[in-house]
This record gives structure tokens, C-alpha cells and sequence, in this order.
């Protein structure tokens, strides 16, 4: 398999007052195409830090993450917008959908802002949100929508934009076992399918049995590092 993303060196300080918080230490660690990694950690480990770098939502204080080949240490944030944006697909906790659209305007945004045509984007989304078990519900909002199927929505925006990565930060934390169990089999099997990167941050001993490859993190340096056999 390929290396789809380097982090090399990656150093992450808060400043609290008088105090310093190194959130990560220098961690170095690559990712190949088609991956499902997840990450765990305690709270304060590091881990939802090491994403938000990843996905350039924060910088490191030092260190770079190479993304298909293109270092965002130097990036603008033009630049690093336009690699958000047709790069990289997100996955949240708190699901982050816009409440006044649809299901199917939701994951149609991506590409709005990406300027590709209204017959396309309705495509691709009645596409996705079939492929997530969502057929016949495009056009309700999440407020009509049960926790696992705003997340189910959530997780085809991720993908609208045929990504090279998706990051998700604790997905499962705010669903029941059934619709944590059921979304990560969908994970798994888009995974599969669409031979996307997937990292995962998470806390769910579940979510880490569905993934072939675990790092720990622990005062923001990697303890452990483990890929199980196929």
C-alpha cells in the first residue's frame, strides 16, 4: 500500500497562564491508502489535538504533515482551505449538521462550495445517503432525524467529495450501542468500497475491534503502535 499521509515531528504547546501544556511531543507516523486506524488514548493524550493537525484545523508549534504528497506547514490559508475542502472529509461528534437543510442539501454543500452543478450534487448525494442506509429520508432535517441517522448523514458529507482521507473524532460517543454498532459497520464497509483512508479517534473499545491497526497515545507521544493480521 501507498503512504497517503506523513506526520513527521509533530509538536503541539498550549500556553495556560505561566503554564506550558505539550500536547504532542514530536510524533512521527504515516498512514497508507485505505487504512482504518484508530486512536485512543486518555483524556488529554492527545489524540483529538493530533487530528485537528492532520486535518489542518489547528498548526503545530513544530513539525509538518505531508498529505498526498503536499506539505501544509507552509500552506496559506487559502491554500489549506482549498485542501479541507476537496482533501479531506470530517466526522464529529456532535454530528455538526446545518439544521436548515436537508439531509441531502447537507451533503450537497461540500459540493456547492465546490462549485459542481445542481444535477451532479443531487446525484452524488442520493448516491451516498443510499449507500448509508438513508434512502427516502433526503429530504428531512436533522431535527427529524434519530442520532444515528444524522451521524449516518454526517458520515456521507464526509465522503461527498471523494477524499483521500476522513478523519472522525469520537463518532460514536453521543449513539447507543445499536447505532454505534451499525455505524461502524458502515464505516467498515465504506472503507472497503471506496479504498478510503479512515482515522479515528476515539475512547469505544468497539470502534477500535473494527479497526486493523490501534495507536495509543499517552502525554502526547505515541505507546503503541499495532497492526493485527487480515
Amino acid at each position: 500500500m501507498s503512504t497517503i499521509l506523513e506526520c513527521k515531528h509533530l509538536t503541539k504547546q498550549y500556553h495556560q497562564g505561566d503554564t506550558t501544556v505539550n500536547a504532542l511531543q514530536g510524533v512521527d507516523v504515516s498512514f497508507n491508502k485505505g487504512e482504518f486506524v484508530s486512536i485512543s488514548g486518555p483524556s488529554g493524550s492527545g489524540k483529538s489535538t493530533l487530528l485537528h493537525i492532520i486535518g489542518s484545523l489547528e498548526q503545530p508549534t513544530d513539525g509538518d504533515v505531508i498529505l498526498d504528497g503536499i506539505s501544509l506547514r507552509n500552506e496559506s490559508r487559502r491554500e489549506l482551505a482549498d485542501i479541507r475542502l476537496n482533501r479531506i472529509g470530517f466526522v464529529f461528534q456532535a454530528y455538526n449538521l446545518i439544521p436548515v437543510l436537508t439531509a441531502a442539501e447537507n451533503v450537497e454543500f461540500i459540493l456547492q462550495l465546490q462549485g459542481v452543478d445542481r444535477q451532479a450534487r443531487r446525484a452524488r448525494s442520493g448516491e451516498l445517503l443510499k449507500q448509508v442506509g438513508l434512502e427516502g429520508l433526503e429530504n428531512r432535517r436533522p431535527g427529524q432525524l434519530s442520532g444515528g441517522q444524522q451521524q449516518r448523514v454526517a458520515v456521507a458529507r464526509a465522503l461527498a467529495s471523494h477524499p483521500a482521507i476522513v478523519l472522525a473524532d469520537e463518532p460514536t460517543a453521543n449513539l447507543d450501542s445499536k447505532n454505534s454498532d451499525e455505524l461502524l459497520a458502515l464505516m467498515s464497509k465504506l472503507n472497503q468500497e471506496s479504498n478510503v483512508t479512515i482515522i479515528v479517534a476515539t475512547h469505544d473499545p468497539k470502534v477500535i475491534a473494527h479497526t486493523r491497526r490501534h495507536i495509543v497515545l499517552t502525554d502526547g507521544n505515541i505507546e503503541t503502535d499495532e497492526t493485527r493480521a487480515a
